[in-house]
């Protein structure tokens, strides 16, 4: 098989992530990376062995080598350069959120649909061997008719005052950030375990430091340095929300997304409660997955390739009590996302195994009748 020829604009935190799962296919070269900066990309490149090495999108995207582009950059710019990267006839796979409205969001979708690209958006939760089970199982009613669907998703790295990011600029990060950022994650793999779309919502925030304490900017999960000068800098997203929900049967919801819940680092849960069975999933124990009974003693089912539906067994890849991660959940995601692209097939008319434009638009859509209800104080439906 010819490899896949790939460039990669952003590599922060997130872009590296990117470039590991794609190297673990075998199938798929990282040729090229873009920086702000030649000086930037020049040393990005040789810490990445990286051959090509670009200080904008529009050199990376006259490369007639490049068949797909990853999008890892800042949100503020995900709209122009998803968008660049479709008109340039190339396959990209873009980080959440997908933009920052919904009316950029439904512009990316059409042009997707008249460029006949194959597009992803990073949602990597839905791409557990558990998460799979869990929407297996709820696909053949082995669980009966779900009623409601509750969860969170809590972390910490912004419980202090002097937790200081480019995600807080509203500019930068967008107008919210703890909802857009992990709330968004939540949505999409309830959205997928259940197979119903979220409709209507009724949200809560609240913002914990008025200001905060900037040394400097770093990137996300880094440390400020504790001696150096600080700058108050105001804070308009915000650091914690409670959402109740309304899907589309009519079932209902929960989710609390926090960042400042000290202990917790990438808590993402949810629990199922249907009419015969209950599902229990935790991220930061990924490889379990709790049944719960009302007359019969409760179930715990781990990856085990053995003992999962044989149509999750792809998600695993090695033998039980081989504890697989998040780094694996994200193998799988880009996986099936350049498997697509091997096979020719066409995004208008295939099923995709992941998260393309269309399901990152929805999401974004989601998000902001959820800002929306926070600030109207009621019931926003998902347009």
């Amino acid at each position: 098989m010819k490899k896949i020829k790939v460039g990669i604009v952003g590599t922060g935190f997130i872009g590296v992530a990117h470039i590991e799962a794609v190297r673990r296919l075998g199938f798929v070269d990282v040729i090229a990376l873009v920086e702000s900066n030649q000086e930037l990309a020049d040393k990005k490149a040789k810490e990445l062995n990286i051959p090509l090495a670009y200080d904008n999108i529009d050199k990376l995207l006259a490369n007639p080598d490049i068949q797909v582009v990853h999008n890892c950059t800042p949100n503020h710019v995900h709209f122009d350069i998803n968008k660049k990267i479709m008109l340039a006839g190339k396959h990209v796979f873009s980080e959440k959120p997908l933009c920052l409205t919904s009316q950029e969001a439904d512009e990316l979708v059409a042009l997707a649909e008249k460029q006949e690209v194959v597009t992803g958006v990073g949602f990597v939760y839905r791409n557990f061997a558990m998460v799979q089970q869990a929407a297996d199982m709820v696909r053949d009613q082995k669980i009966g008719r779900v009623f409601a669907v509750n969860g969170h998703y809590l972390q910490d790295w912004m419980l202090l005052e002097t937790d200081y990011n480019w995600r807080v600029d509203p500019k930068v990060g967008g107008k919210s950030r703890t909802v857009a950022d992990i709330g968004s994650h939540w949505c999409d793999t309830v959205q997928f375990v259940t197979g119903k779309k979220i409709k209507e919502v009724c949200a809560d925030m609240s913002i914990v430091y008025p200001t905060r304490k900037a040394s400097k900017l770093v990137e996300s999960f880094a440390s400020a340095d504790a001696d150096s000068a600080y700058e108050l800098k105001p804070v308009e997203t915000e650091d914690y929300a409670s959402v109740l929900v309304r899907f589309e049967d009519g079932s209902k919801g929960s989710f609390t997304v926090s960042q400042i819940t000290a202990g917790h680092k990438n808590d993402l849960l949810f629990d199922l409660s249907g009419s015969e069975k209950s599902l229990h999933w935790e991220q930061e124990n990924p490889q379990y997955l709790k049944i719960g009974y009302r007359q019969q003693a409760n179930r715990i089912l781990c990856d085990d390739p053995s003992l999962v539906n044989p149509s999750v067994r792809d998600y695993n890849h090695f033998p039980g009590g081989h504890i697989e991660g998040w780094p694996d959940a994200f193998k799988n995601m880009v996986l099936a996302f350049y498997t697509f692209i091997a096979e020719g097939k066409n995004p208008r008319k295939d099923e995709a195994k992941f998260a393309m434009f269309k399901d990152g638009a929805q999401i974004v859509h989601i998000i902001d009748a959820i800002i929306d209800s926070a600030q109207q104080g009621k019931w926003v439906v998902v347009k």
